[in-house]
């Protein structure tokens, strides 16, 4: 017996019509929005990697600096007057009463690397972690362009001095900067090199978190002791992680 196969035509209404064009438009914008946002991505790693770049660029420098002579070198020093090294009066009142002296700061000794750019950039010294592969110059301030060359003093006096030397970094959840320094555990070592070239090993003695407008841990009252605070973002952004460290004896 044959069959006949009948084909129905199906009739387009001017309401599907419109449906099928606005489908056509969403795919269209989706795929544009996620070529835009791919594109984005990229050029935010180009940025940060050409940034990151100019650190590589002064450690170079400074290792270059070690076949100059010490004399040579400190006479290349800059010493400006800084505005975080004046303690305020009621961080004074508030730490007098437990018998504690602060660090009297005349200044922080700086070198100037001039980059390929043409930028200049004054670094105080370098922070090196073993642990996580940190080995990055610090830079002698802070700002939102100079967190995206290197790691960079917040607070406090010159490298290896009595204090509390406060240095940030950024945390872009790789292994950039100061990413792994959540990971940092009590005993860890820090090692931190000064203009002089003398590096003083510190070792983490807690680490915790604090909320992004907390400062408490910048204090210069150590008591007579060397100290490293080493500030960072929580992964999400939303807290500060602090990792606090002493000389090592």
């Amino acid at each position: 017996m044959n069959q006949i196969l009948v084909t129905e035509k199906v009739y387009v209404t001017p309401e599907l019509r419109r449906k099928k064009k606005l489908y056509k438009i969403l795919f269209i914008l989706s795929v544009f929005s996620i070529v835009a946002l791919f594109s984005v991505y990229i050029y935010a790693e180009y940025d940060r990697n050409k940034e990151e770049n100019i650190s590589k660029s002064i450690l170079s420098f400074i290792n270059e600096q070690d076949d100059t002579t010490v004399s040579e070198y400190e006479n290349a020093l800059i010493v400006k007057l800084t505005q975080d090294a004046t303690l305020n009066a009621e961080d004074y009142e508030k730490e007098s009463e437990s018998n504690l002296q602060a660090p009297s700061y005349t200044g922080t000794a700086t070198s100037t690397y001039k980059a390929a750019n043409g930028k200049e950039y004054e670094y105080i010294g370098r922070i090196v972690i073993p642990k996580i592969g940190v080995d990055y110059p610090i830079l002698s301030e802070t700002s939102v362009e100079l967190l995206k060359v290197s790691p960079c003093k917040f607070h406090g006096g010159n490298p290896n001095e009595v204090g509390n030397l406060c240095i940030a970094g950024h945390n872009y959840r790789n292994k950039r900067f100061f990413s792994k320094v959540p990971t940092l555990v009590v005993g860890d070592i820090v090692e931190i090199t000064d203009l002089s070239r003398r590096t003083i090993q510190y070792e983490v003695y807690d680490v915790h978190t604090v909320d992004e407008n907390d400062r408490s841990d910048t204090t210069q009252y150590t008591n007579g002791r060397k100290e490293v605070t080493l500030i960072t973002c929580t992964d999400d952004s939303k807290g500060r992680v602090i990792v606090k460290c002493t000389e090592k004896k």
